[in-house]
């Protein structure tokens, strides 16, 4: 029998990304084939390197993170444009994937969204060098320093598209799947009280920053992360409604937006693991109606 092909979207949504790998492992698992994928932000990330095929490798890395081991990658900018340069992750994701790769030479067509501040448009990069088009993809406004090319000054894709389907809707695979990073609040047991994500890694930077950017402020009269992180998840959460609303895909697997803090990247394997639950449910649903008679 011939594998279903897939155009996969993934959104944004910080270290709840992580669960776009185990929708992916899900996916493969299941027997689709996926051709395409368009990304913002973490997605872009997830999806470049799913795309390049160092995906495995990827995972490994991240399931090896510690609170210690994120906080040791976080390289702090005095630059008023942002708070983290962002280099030290860069250079593991380049001995991961390897220097100069184009999006064009990938053997999957690969799309990551950017957002232009000074035009207030998107940008998709879908030719240059890949791990360029992630880094814009990921350039959270304040916290990452932006990227400069050409013509742009470029930030998170998610910014104007948490969840860039229209890049993918020309294509004639068999079906369109979105992952959906800004779902519904649950009350999973697997997913973390609000409560346990203010701390951590999350009140670590920001400790850094209150120390260094904002004299004679307490700890508890400010927590920039917890406000902008709040802010921009406000902003995703709208726009990903209308996104939705506007072109319906076959499944949307949806992540809810308390499984974890913003920065919780040391929380991989819980989030990888939802992934693929969720994603398992979601198949699993999809199949069923697929089976029911048309009049039904």
């Amino acid at each position: 029998m011939r594998k279903k092909t897939v155009s996969l979207v993934l959104g944004s949504g910080g270290a709840r990304g992580y669960a776009h790998i185990g929708v992916i492992d899900v996916l493969e698992k299941a027997g689709y084939e996926i051709r395409s994928i368009s990304g913002s932000s973490m997605g872009a990330l997830v999806g470049g390197l799913y795309a390049a095929g160092k995906l495995n490798d990827y995972r490994e890395w991240v399931l090896s993170l510690d609170m210690l081991s994120v906080l040791k990658l976080v390289d702090f900018s005095f630059a008023t444009t942002g708070f983290i340069k962002g280099d030290k992750v860069f250079d593991v994701l380049e001995t991961i994937v390897g220097k100069n790769i184009k999006i064009e030479d990938l053997p999957i067509d690969y799309t990551a969204v950017a957002t232009d501040i000074d035009t207030q448009k998107e940008v998709w990069f879908q030719e240059g060098d890949l791990l360029n088009a992630i880094r814009a993809s990921i350039a959270i406004p304040t916290i990452f320093t932006p990227i400069r090319s050409e013509k742009h000054l470029l930030v998170d894709g998610g910014i104007l598209n948490p969840l860039p389907t229209v890049p993918l809707l020309s294509d004639t695979n068999d079906m369109l799947i979105a992952v959906n990073l800004n779902g519904e609040r649950k009350a999973d047991k697997i997913v973390k009280q609000e409560s346990e994500t203010e701390g951590g890694i999350q009140q670590k930077i920001t400790e850094f920053i209150q120390k260094n950017f904002f004299e004679e402020k307490r700890e508890e009269e400010i927590n920039y992360f917890t406000i902008v992180s709040k802010t921009i998840e406000t902003m995703q959460n709208l726009i990903t409604r209308y996104e939705l609303a506007a072109h319906q895909p076959d499944i949307v697997i949806n992540i809810p937006k308390n499984l974890c803090g913003f920065y919780e990247f040391h929380e991989a394997e819980m989030i990888i693991d939802y992934g693929r639950k969720v994603a398992k449910e979601a198949i699993s649903e999809y199949q069923k109606l697929e089976k029911l008679p048309e009049n039904n």
